[in-house]
């Protein structure tokens, strides 16, 4: 199961934003699965109860983004068809939005022929695509399968940030971590101006995720990297069941006129990824940078995603097919 299964993921976003008004939990995440809720609400003055992955939101709400979704977890399902045809079957609604559900699934597979069985309507929202990189073999035989761009931009101009002073790459320790997300809010403002996370919501969701993530056999890496003790990059990682995740990252802009100091960041982690032989993989996520996909280009394995709505209601397949 991933990072975004855990109680510590779930139950603090419940806790966070649970009481939204409308918002009514079905079910509690469990056995690598999300919880279900029911979000409840007018659009353009049409009633509607919205089915949803506790961790998600539609068009209620903005928070921190929980990928790979699963209503089925890690647990073998004898009958996922009939599992799936429990969950959705479970209450009355009107529509049901599952964001980021890994196309490549047993999962995605069973929803199509249950949602063709049962005539409703299916729509693809958005299609979005998740980056990591295999650790399981040598941190040298992944540099020299990057484009030589690339493996500039990663790894060989270290001597140019070298050149600025004394670098160091070094994890937080636990009482740093409040300090830590600061600096990481002050960056992200600075380049995106806008707050990190969304706001103090999203900072306080954070911030109790990470106290709790240890009890479930998680950990926080948070990594910071300087040059002559002036702080140019911050990287939100955390590792869980042998995968580090990239939840957010900042940087200085204007460090070097050569550099880019995130990527060079990204270098660093992945290269310390490589040698630890509890990690197999460095899970950058969905989404791209502002001004290119640099993970595409660091990658070495794609995760396509989608997020999907069905439609139970005849009125709203009715509207849906007029709007197109």
């Amino acid at each position: 199961m991933s990072l975004f299964q855990t109680d510590a993921w779930q139950k603090t976003w419940w806790e966070i934003w649970g009481d939204t008004p409308g918002f009514e939990k079905l079910l509690d995440s469990g056995k690598g699965a999300n919880g279900l809720y029911l979000a409840n609400y007018k659009f353009k003055g049409f009633p509607i109860r919205s089915l949803e992955c506790i961790g998600t939101s539609h068009r209620r709400i903005a928070t921190p983004r929980t990928e790979y979704n699963t209503l089925l977890g890690n647990a073998a399902e004898p009958d996922p068809n009939a599992r799936l045809a429990e969950l959705l079957t479970c209450c009355k609604w009107t529509e049901a939005v599952f964001s980021d559900l890994c196309v490549n699934s047993t999962e995605y597979e069973v929803l199509q022929t249950l949602v063709q069985d049962k005539r409703w309507m299916w729509r693809v929202l958005e299609e979005d695509t998740g980056y990591s990189v295999n650790t399981t073999g040598s941190f040298e035989d992944y540099l020299a399968s990057l484009g030589s761009n690339t493996r500039l931009r990663l790894f060989n101009r270290r001597k140019v940030l070298q050149s600025l002073g004394e670098v160091s790459v070094r994890d937080i320790l636990p009482e740093e971590q409040d300090n830590f997300l600061d600096h990481l809010d002050r960056l992200h403002q600075q380049r995106w101006d806008s707050p990190c996370f969304g706001g103090p919501d999203g900072m306080a969701f954070q911030r109790k995720f990470l106290e709790r993530l240890p009890a479930e056999g998680g950990k926080p890496r948070l990594s910071e990297l300087r040059v002559d003790n002036r702080l140019i990059s911050l990287l939100y990682n955390v590792e869980y069941q042998g995968r580090v995740y990239n939840i957010q990252g900042g940087f200085e802009d204007n460090v070097h006129k050569k550099l880019a100091p995130g990527t060079l960041h990204f270098g660093y982690v992945i290269e310390q990824c490589f040698n630890d032989s509890n990690v197999q993989v460095f899970d950058m996520l969905a989404g791209t940078g502002k001004n290119e996909n640099y993970k595409a280009h660091i990658a070495t394995d794609k995760e396509p995603m989608v997020t999907l709505m069905i439609v139970r209601s005849w009125l709203f397949r009715l509207l849906y097919r007029f709007k197109g």
